[in-house]
């Protein structure tokens, strides 16, 4: 809103709002991640999407890559094996992707943009209690070795309402502000980069982060009644599946929508937690930029003296694809999208954490705006299903005739005790205004001019 308020656009704004989310997210985000921006320009119709997700390093051919640590993350009531440590670590690409959406379309000073993360990691914040949720089931990474005295100080996990702190931020965003995002691949930060990842095992080396670039990625579309869907094609398919949903959803009544939307999701097995966080900006010229980033659940490495977490990408499971190679950009489910009316405007511009359920949550989302005309508070917040295998998992609060329903049809229904950060996080702005997901304490903001 800071940004806004200065003349900024929808670019500047959501730059900002990211690097502020690696000061005051770092259970979701930081520096030493990766993600995906996807940008809406009004005066063009035109929709772009950027890369900067991470790339799995050896390009050097020096240095073989050690064990990694693997651990149990308890999701659901099951346990959930995750691997992190130095060998865990991807090139970053949080700091160049931020760069290169400023450069494209930024109006402000980069500086500018930085300011408000350096201001929040001088003071630090306060957790919400929605992190402080997700923090107690990723607690065995982000508490573990360093982590512990941030996210465990005194042994106690941080609880909602404790002050998030993490000594050296502001130094590190200080350099980002005063040196640019080159600083981390072919800067000061550069070797030190390489040097601690090496130390716990991993293979990055000086030629991984200095090769590294932002790629443009090819946007898909798809139709979903009289709006077009504009996105990345993401690892979990989300444009696709809009575009497999029957054509006269509008014509559906909820509980026969709910069978045919449950079979366009089905998904096969994935239930990784995902730590990631989306922002979503729109600006009085009626562009939008949508920001998904992500760190995995954090590979317990950081950069000494300067707070920063690196990824844990490659002990993501569910991202580990047969070509994998050195130099290999990683694939994700991050889609932040774009909605675009018959008339060529914006609609909505939004996207979602939650690995996985990141189609399911965006998919319900759009459904409700554009299909059932609620307004996007309502949208977001109203519960969810996602499915795995042959198994709908339903948040508390789904009608029952929905429920009833796919059981008819033959699915098997795990009907959750609350509403749960499992089922995504989504932000977004549009037709019906703008929501942060209460799952994950998030906040929609208008500003009046």
């Amino acid at each position: 809103m800071q940004i806004l308020r200065a003349g900024g656009s929808a670019a500047d704004a959501a730059v900002a709002a990211v690097l502020a989310t690696c000061v005051t997210e770092t259970i979701y985000t930081g520096l030493g991640g990766g993600g995906f921006a996807t940008y809406f320009d009004a005066a063009t119709g035109s929709v772009t999407c950027l890369d900067f997700f991470v790339s799995v390093p050896g390009t050097d051919g020096d240095r073989q890559a050690g064990p990694m640590i693997a651990i149990d993350v308890f999701f659901g009531g099951m346990p959930q094996v995750y691997s992190i440590g130095g060998a865990s670590v991807a090139v970053p690409g949080v700091p160049a992707g931020c760069g290169e959406v400023h450069r494209r379309w930024g109006r402000l000073p980069w500086a500018d943009l930085v300011a408000p993360a350096i201001g929040l990691a001088r003071t630090g914040a306060i957790l919400p209690a929605a992190h402080a949720r997700t923090l107690e089931a990723c607690a065995p990474a982000l508490a573990y070795g360093e982590g512990a005295a941030i996210y465990a100080p005194n042994g106690k996990l941080l609880q909602g309402g404790d002050l998030l702190f993490h000594p050296g931020l502001a130094a590190a965003l200080e350099g980002l502000a005063s040196e640019g995002p080159g600083l981390f691949y072919t800067g000061a930060y550069a070797s030190l980069l390489v040097d601690t990842v090496r130390a716990g095992g991993g293979a990055l080396g000086p030629l991984d982060l200095a090769a590294y670039r932002v790629l443009e990625t090819p946007v898909d579309h798809a139709t979903l009644g009289a709006y077009r869907v504009r996105a990345r094609h993401d690892l979990n398919r989300t444009v696709d599946t809009i575009a497999a949903l029957p054509g006269n959803l509008t014509d559906l009544k909820r509980p026969a929508r709910a069978v045919a939307v449950a079979a366009a999701l089905r998904d096969r097995g994935r239930q990784k937690i995902g730590d990631t966080t989306n922002v979503s900006v729109v600006d009085a010229d009626g562009n939008a930029c949508v920001i998904t980033t992500t760190m995995g659940l954090g590979a317990a490495v950081w950069l000494p003296g300067l707070g920063v977490n690196l990824n844990s990408m490659l002990g993501e499971g569910e991202l580990i694809t047969d070509d994998l190679a050195p130099g290999v950009r990683m694939s994700s489910n991050m889609c932040p999208l774009v909605v675009i009316d018959a008339a060529g405007d914006l609609a909505v511009a939004a996207g979602s954490a939650g690995a996985s359920r990141i189609r399911t949550a965006l998919v319900d989302t759009l459904l409700g705006v554009l299909v059932d005309g609620l307004d996007m508070p309502a949208a977001t917040s109203r519960p969810r299903f996602h499915v795995v295998d042959d198994t709908v998992h339903a948040e508390p609060g789904l009608p029952r005739d929905e429920l009833d329903a796919l059981a008819d049809a033959g699915w098997t229904i795990n009907e959750w005790p609350e509403i749960n950060h499992y089922f995504g996080g989504v932000t977004a702005v549009g037709v019906g205004g703008a929501a942060g997901d209460p799952r994950r304490d998030g906040v929609g903001l208008l500003l009046a001019t």
